[in-house]
Order: structure tokens, then sequence, then C-alpha cells
């Protein structure tokens, strides 16, 4: 069961999340207008087929949709559009990656709270991460977390190379 996350402590949020959800919008908007447009053109659409059309473009739109993510101390939350997951980030007991189409880190703290989020989420938003990386810290310190370390650090990496990467090309030395 996911836990409610206020925004009365020092935090941060995905800052791409707005953008993302406009484009999750975008696209279903535009499958259901291509759709629609293309049945009424041929002249076969009727009510079955709208609603059709409209099904499929709210599925699209509800698979598109971005968790909005956010972090504070001690906490990171993931908000669907079904419900809240919560994790205590100083208390993690795992961290793992999960295999499948999209690569996903999946958090778990001793409360049994458990969050699945996608890892760029957190290399795009330092903020987020330089609280997540305290936590974790403060949970390796107390012994809780037992498996994860190897997955932390593979992000460590990675956000550590997306930050050089970044300086060299404001820099122009890239």
């Amino acid at each position: 069961m996911g836990r409610r996350f206020t925004h009365a402590a020092a935090g941060s949020h995905d800052i791409h999340w707005a953008g993302e959800r406009r484009s999750a919008i975008g696209v279903a908007f535009l499958l259901f207008t291509a759709l629609f447009a293309m049945d009424a053109g041929f002249g076969g659409l009727d009510v079955t087929r709208g609603a059709l059309w409209t099904g499929l473009a709210g599925l699209v739109f509800v698979i598109l949709h971005p968790p909005r993510v956010s972090v504070r101390p001690g906490l990171l939350s993931a908000r669907g559009l079904l419900g809240t997951d919560s994790v205590r980030t100083d208390s993690l007991v795992s961290v793992r990656w999960s295999d499948g189409v999209a690569q996903r880190m999946v958090l778990r703290d001793t409360d049994g709270g458990r969050v699945e989020i996608d890892p760029t989420v957190l290399v795009r938003n330092p903020a987020m991460w330089r609280h997540l990386d305290a936590d974790t810290r403060t949970s390796i310190r107390r012994g809780t977390l037992l498996c994860g370390s190897t997955a932390l650090r593979q992000l460590a990496e990675r956000i550590d190379r997306e930050t050089a990467r970044t300086v060299f090309k404001v820099s122009g030395l890239q």
C-alpha cells in the first residue's frame, strides 16, 4: 500500500515530468485524430468504431503516462494514474534492476514499501539523485541495505558519465 507524499519538507521532483505528460497526451490525441479522420474519410465511422478509437487512444495515454517521481529526505514516491507508491530511502532493503523492455530500478524498504522507477529520471535530475544517494548511504550504515550496492554503483557511474558529457558539451570540448 502506498504512502502519501507531502511537499512540506525540502525535496526534489522530476523537472521533465510535465513535458513527458504533454507528449503522452499529444501522442494519444494524434492517434485518435488520425484513426477518427481515416475512418470518417472512408465512410466507416459509426458510434462503435468511434468508441473503439477513443478507447485505444485512452489506452495509449495510460501506457505512455509517466509517474511523477519525487524525492525528499528519507522518502521516494512515484505517483501514477492509479495511486502513489513510496519507499523509505533511509531504510532500504534492496535496490535491483528489473528485466524487461524498459529498464527499471526497483527499490524496497524495511516496511514492505516498493517503488519501480525509470533510472533515467535520476540521471536527468541531479538533485533527486543527491537525496537518494545520501539516504542509501544511511541504509548501508544501518545495515538494512542487503542487496543493491552494485545497482547503485552502476547508476552512480552512469550519472557521472552523463554529467561529464554535459560539462564537455557546454564548455565546447566535445
